[in-house]
């Protein structure tokens, strides 16, 4: 800089002395040369000091940005691809879940269809049971019956032995015990 002011002096003077407004003498031409390499070194120096780590840093960043969407497509369509698994499978375990259901509701009616089977068989089986037991009681009172009856037909036969009767007497004796016994028990038999 102190060579710019000398020179700037130098060329008041010369102004001065010269009628041209610029001048290029050697000094100029020196001073010039001089800050243009001064300023090509500088200029290299940052570039290798600074720009270069920018350069490099921005490369960078711009590869990682670039791995990232890279990364981010792959996330993407794997994710998509989970997503048709998760809705295959989904429709799968709702047709299982159909399947499930309609095996439980046949089983449910055939369960059904066989309690109602058990229930008239018992139902066959106890009416069987009291029809056998209603004609065990019918044997029973016609056997009773039948005993009443000899007792009858034998205190009768006594009452005629011991007294003798005629055939009248006789006819209304029985008559009279028919009476008694009624006239539907002699009819079934």
């Amino acid at each position: 800089m102190g060579e710019f002011i000398a020179g700037l002096s130098v060329s008041t003077v010369l102004l001065d002395a010269e009628p041209y407004i610029f001048s290029l003498d050697a000094q100029l031409l020196f001073s010039v040369l001089i800050q243009g390499i001064s300023i090509f070194i500088l200029f290299a120096l940052l570039s290798y000091l600074l720009f270069e780590p920018v350069k490099k840093l921005l490369a960078n960043r711009q590869e990682k940005i670039k791995n990232d969407i890279e990364s981010a497509k792959q996330d993407k369509e794997a994710a998509a691809k989970l997503k048709e698994e998760y809705d295959t499978k989904i429709k799968s375990v709702e047709k299982e879940a159909e399947a499930i259901l309609s095996a439980s509701r046949k089983k449910a009616l055939k369960r059904e269809e066989e309690i109602t089977e058990e229930a008239k068989e018992e139902a066959d089986r106890i009416l069987n049971r009291a029809n056998q037991e209603i004609a065990m009681e019918q044997s029973k009172v016609k056997d009773d019956m039948r005993k009443e009856i000899i007792a009858v037909a034998t205190m009768m036969a006594s009452k005629i032995v011991a007294v003798s009767i005629s055939e009248e007497q006789q006819n209304e004796l029985l008559d009279e015990t028919l009476k008694e016994m009624g006239d539907d028990t002699w009819l079934s038999r």
